[in-house]
């Protein structure tokens, strides 16, 4: 385990996505696999679990969703991709919401078929967007773009109903635009009334109302560079650090105002690990393998961590 010393280290660009604060399943009865193989040249981004053993892999290569039994290991390809990035995910019921990436969209994936429910154009791709990440509240989903100030909302109608378009949402207050990645992963604070974003470049998290006002969350002197998908459980904030291969285990107050960086954990196995989700008490990140040149022979692979 490494300690509060790696803070405030170089900025280092990287690319990612998604986190829930949703309560996972319990453990179950027989170990897991604590490695997961991928398809050769897949190049894994996002990553998603629901109530059940299935995790959900979104590739930033051609958007392909692959889908693995977490008990078993075996896994096949779920959804084909539109040729553009599949990187955050996020499950809401039967339904798995994408942000795309360079695609600048966002889509809506039926969990039982595979089916594209919905599909918005949240930025022209022209424009140069990056949808990153997405949590999925109550009332909404909220999809990160990391080359604006922005958040898109997904307004659902009754019933959990996806609305016709989706919303854009201006960051304003505390945050400003920096060279590289802005807002990155996304989750919800521990009260339930606001958002929480980390700004990959400067390692800043912020706390950020349903208008877009945001407010840096007090760490002290700590900062979270590197900061891609994040994950809460209760008051608990778990941050992956791309780059760092480490998780940062960050306590917040309620409000998600202010916190405190008490831990950070490496593993051996972390290969530039990039989003994380949670099933039967471990945390579950695939290694994205930045610092690796991706050939269509290049293996990847995503690991099992016990929770912090």
């Amino acid at each position: 385990m490494l300690r509060r010393t790696l803070a405030n280290v170089l900025c280092l660009t990287a690319v990612a996505v998604t986190v829930s604060a949703a309560p996972a399943a319990a453990a179950p009865t027989s170990p897991l696999p604590a490695t997961i193989t991928l398809p050769s040249g897949f190049q894994p981004e996002g990553i998603a679990i629901g109530d059940r053993p299935y995790a959900y892999f979104g590739s930033r290569a051609d958007g392909d969703i692959y889908r693995v039994d977490l008990r078993t290991g075996a896994g096949a390809t779920f959804a084909e991709g539109p040729g553009t990035p599949s990187l955050g995910l996020k499950i809401d019921g039967g339904r798995l919401f994408v942000a795309g990436g360079a695609g600048g969209d966002a889509r809506v994936i039926d969990l039982r078929t595979g089916a594209v429910l919905r599909s918005y154009q949240l930025r022209p791709a022209a424009d140069g967007p990056f949808i990153n990440d997405v949590i999925v509240t109550r009332d909404a989903a909220w999809f990160t773009d990391s080359r604006s100030l922005t958040l898109f909302k997904l307004p659902f109608g009754r019933h959990g109903a996806l609305p016709a378009e989706a919303v854009a949402v201006p960051l304003t207050g505390d945050i400003e635009l920096q060279t590289g990645l802005n807002a990155n992963g996304i989750t919800t604070t521990p009260d339930g009334r606001g958002l929480i974003i980390v700004q990959s470049g400067t390692g800043f998290l912020f706390r950020v109302s349903t208008g877009g006002v945001t407010s840096r969350i007090d760490l002290g002197e700590e900062t979270l560079v590197n900061g891609d998908g994040l994950w809460r459980r209760g008051r608990d904030l778990y941050v992956v650090q791309n780059r760092l291969n480490v998780i940062a285990k960050v306590t917040l107050d309620r409000r998600g105002a202010s916190g405190e960086v008490v831990s950070r954990t490496g593993s051996e196995t972390f290969d530039v690990p990039t989003t994380i989700a949670e099933y039967g008490r471990r945390l579950y990140l695939p290694n994205a393998r930045f610092t690796t040149p991706s050939t269509p022979e290049t293996t990847y692979n995503a690991v099992a961590v016990p929770i912090p």
